[in-house]
């Protein structure tokens, strides 16, 4: 399978993580298992070709499919810091945004809400930027990935409890589903925003509001049937002979608690014994026993919430409902008159305060988010005076802070400083135009930092130069890793790189050498690599005289140059 994957294209790894995704939540534990490892395989695939976007999205493919299989929650760390640490350094600020609210899924599963919080705080802050779609996705592949990240976030809130920001959360993601998502992002809004409200409608229960309520389970109930049109062409596992309300805890629990009654029974008794996660348990046992004690079955239902209670006792994951299934079991397994009535109003005392207590809970996660919009806020003006605005590289400024650090390490540290000029620059500029030839340092400055370490510093000098500072590394390190670079760009197809190459100069610093003194040595360095024809890298030590030019391999097979011909001869 794994080798299979090579011959796939990005748009296919991307699309396949996505229905692993989907198979893994409507899956039995072997699937999910299964899910789990193809994901992995696709991973693996991923990284070797180090495409950004395609590469975030089947990390997080890796990541879900362990959130939502019982007992992996512990593999998910290392996945979540690498996804956090690949977002960031790569600009993907809604995937950035998507990586703290799967942070939040996890601590919700661990039980940690006051996490949960933080980290969702993080996300709505990140969300509340000024977004612009990303050119290299399109319109329609933005869109679906920002409601993505947006219902994720709302699913926490709904977790949390949270209902009216988890609502707002939705609406705001509702016209990017209409207008650019598919059946199967259409059938995934619809079936979250119906969990949304089914949760809402038992809070508002447990605080005496039960018109309200009411409102909430019949609109949830009407959103389920809408769901059936894009249910069946979704990427959801599922039988073409039974409706998504039969097949979906949540839609069938809906219709139940907008009209409880016995004809639903036959069909929630099997949604219960297919349900798979907590909170499906617990919201098709409430519909469930709902509908028995409309028959009068009260013993029936008290036992079906009671058995549900202790098949989810210990999970952290549904706090909200969690409450609002104790609260029911309460209600109707009292065991007398009398202390039914000093439990309804100890009841309605605790569920008083708790809902002042979401008061504060909202109060609490909206701080947190003005503090970290606030603080990304500084950041980012922090960071553009460090930036150079049209690579988005470190500019003069951040290379010469980073430099003279760096120096003055140089006795207990290697450091290899490499000077970059663009071969054919100034054609490009003349010819076509200077809006080409931003384009081109563009790409020229986004290859160059992929082709090398994330430790390395590749930061703009000027015009079309750039420097590269690689710590810890030889000078021979330092220059078989820039080789690598010059063969990147010159690899790059005409229409992004219009014929540019790179003169590579690279230097290792010495002790007692100032950053200006090692600059100009590279600088000697580059310009002999460019008079030996360019595309190249020439290396020299503390002495420039002692210079090693190193010719790309594939220039070495090119046609241009006599088979005898030494590498760096010109």
């Amino acid at each position: 399978m794994a080798a299979a994957f090579s011959e796939m294209s990005d748009a296919w790894l991307v699309g396949r993580a996505r229905e692993l995704i989907a198979l893994a939540q409507r899956s039995d534990r072997q699937e999910q298992f299964t899910a789990v490892h193809e994901a992995d395989e696709l991973l693996a695939e991923a990284r070797r070709r180090g495409e950004p976007w395609m590469l975030a999205q089947v990390l997080r493919a890796a990541v879900v499919t362990r959130l939502v299989t019982p007992g992996l929650v512990h593999e998910i760390n290392p996945l979540l810091d690498e996804l956090l640490v690949h977002t960031q350094r790569h600009g993907l600020v809604v995937l950035e945004a998507d990586t703290y609210v799967l942070r939040a899924r996890r601590d919700l599963l661990v039980g940690d809400e006051d996490g949960a919080l933080s980290a969702t705080a993080t996300a709505l802050a990140i969300l509340d930027d000024d977004l612009q779609p990303d050119p290299q996705l399109g319109r329609r592949a933005w869109d679906r990935l920002l409601a993505q990240v947006l219902v994720t976030v709302a699913l926490v809130l709904t977790q949390l409890g949270v209902y009216e920001m988890a609502d707002e959360v939705m609406t705001r993601a509702q016209p990017c589903v209409r207008d650019s998502g598919g059946p199967h992002e259409i059938a995934l809004h619809l079936i979250n925003r119906t969990r949304m409200l089914v949760g809402w409608g038992l809070r508002l229960e447990r605080v005496g509001r039960f018109e309200e309520a009411r409102y909430r389970f019949t609109k949830a109930s009407a959103i389920a049937v809408s769901v059936e049109g894009p249910w069946r062409e979704s990427l959801f596992p599922r039988r073409g002979d039974r409706t998504a309300a039969e097949q979906m805890p949540v839609l069938g629990a809906a219709h139940a608690l907008a009209r409880p009654g016995g004809e639903h029974l036959p069909l929630l008794q099997s949604l219960l014994d297919e349900s798979t996660y907590p909170r499906e348990q617990i919201i098709v046992s409430i519909a469930l026993a709902r509908c028995l004690e409309q028959e009068g079955r009260i013993l029936e239902a008290a036992e079906v919430l009671g058995k549900v209670l202790g098949d989810v006792e210990g999970d952290n994951s549904e706090p909200a409902l969690w409450l609002s299934l104790v609260r029911e079991f309460a209600r109707l397994a009292e065991p007398g008159p009398e202390t039914s009535s000093a439990l309804e109003r100890y009841a309605k005392a605790l569920e008083n305060e708790l809902w002042a207590l979401r008061q504060a809970r909202i109060a609490t996660l909206s701080a947190r988010r003005e503090h970290e919009r606030l603080s990304r806020e500084h950041g980012a003006i922090a960071q553009q005076a460090l930036q150079d605005p049209l690579t988005g590289l470190p500019n003069r400024r951040a290379l010469d802070d980073r430099l003279d650090a760096l120096v003055a390490a140089v006795p207990h540290q290697q450091l290899a400083v490499a000077l970059v000029d663009l071969d054919g620059f100034k054609e490009v500029n003349d010819q076509r135009s200077h809006a080409t030839g931003d384009a081109v340092l563009r790409v020229v400055a986004a290859t160059l930092r992929e082709a090398l370490r994330a430790d390395d510093m590749v930061a703009r000098y000027g015009g079309d130069e750039f420097v590269v500072l690689l710590p810890s590394a030889s000078l021979s390190a330092a220059e078989a890793a820039l080789n690598r670079a010059v063969q990147a760009v010159a690899a790059l197809p005409s229409d992004k790189a219009h014929g540019v190459t790179l003169s590579v100069g690279v230097v290792a610093a010495q002790p007692d050498e100032t950053g200006g003194q090692v600059l100009a040595r590279a600088d000697a360095a580059m310009y002999r690599a460019k008079r030996s024809g360019g595309n190249r890298v020439a290396a020299a030590g503390d002495d420039d005289d002692n210079l090693d030019i190193v010719t790309p391999d594939h220039l070495l097979r090119s046609p241009l140059l006599p088979p005898n011909t030494p590498p760096g001869a010109p």
